[in-house]
């Protein structure tokens, strides 16, 4: 690894705790099922994630270009790079390696959908993304998810462990710096999938919980288990405290909960 790879993911885990908590508000165009509230107002809604100083903030190239000029260079920036969907309706890259270090990104994130007959596309997409960002000591998060396809032709996202595990490994083998996948739900099941990780695993926010307490349970587990922390988007966003909700976050996983 080269210095300057060194230092973008020194910035992303500076934490003592050595975990990261990155929020995310990079999911619009992925959902294709209208415009969540929570992302309605990006300006607002990160001036309000920013106040909860978390350790990061993951968004796609537009929206750093037209909303993080005011907290350049005081927070890490993590730079997303694909368009796609579960049911491979959509799957483009956006943005690239390059791209990230023209904007000051301390890394770049894609994306794989695991399973499927697209699914070693994406990795190759991935290793591509790798190889160049490589060039620019440019670290790469890989956001890779199970695929369950359902006989009704719908497709969700799987949480089961020999899907994460699964999962887990087809990044490894494409290496990228940081792999970020769903909880198991399972602390001992998730421990075994990250100890034999070569690379640190963080946890998917998921779907918006019932209660924020949930998704702190969660995180509690991922923590217990290993975990070098999460990316949280709709947990946060979604929920009428912000700032409140960015802070709790914080405090599970750098263990500074009361």
């Amino acid at each position: 690894m080269g210095l300057g790879k060194t230092v973008r993911l020194n910035r992303i885990f500076s934490h003592s705790s050595g975990r990261m908590c990155s929020i995310a508000v990079d999911h619009f165009l992925g959902y294709q099922t209208g415009l969540p509230e929570g992302l309605r107002d990006l300006p607002a809604t990160i001036a309000k994630i920013v106040a909860g100083s978390p350790d990061a903030v993951t968004m796609n190239k537009g929206v750093a270009l037209g909303c993080w000029e005011a907290y350049a260079g005081k927070l890490p920036l993590i730079m997303q790079s694909i368009v796609i969907r579960p049911d491979d309706s959509a799957s483009q890259q956006i943005a690239t390696p390059e791209d990230a270090v023209l904007l000051g990104a301390d890394a770049i994130a894609t994306v794989v959908f695991a399973y499927g007959d697209t699914e070693a596309a994406q990795l190759k997409r991935t290793a591509d993304t790798v190889r160049e960002a490589h060039k620019l000591e440019m670290p790469v998060i890989l956001h890779i998810y199970p695929r369950i396809f359902h006989d009704d032709g719908t497709v969700t996202l799987g949480h089961h462990p020999e899907g994460i595990e699964w999962a887990v490994r087809c990044g490894i083998e494409t290496g990228v710096d940081i792999i970020k996948t769903p909880y198991t739900g399972d602390v001992e099941s998730f421990r075994q999938i990250i100890d034999a990780c070569p690379v640190p695993v963080v946890a998917a926010g998921g779907p918006q919980t019932p209660t924020l307490d949930d998704a702190l349970e969660a995180l509690a587990g991922v923590v217990a288990a290993g975990g070098r922390g999460a990316t949280i988007g709709r947990n946060i966003w979604g929920v009428e405290d912000i700032t409140g909700a960015v802070e709790a976050v914080k405090s599970v996983i750098h263990g500074t909960a009361g």
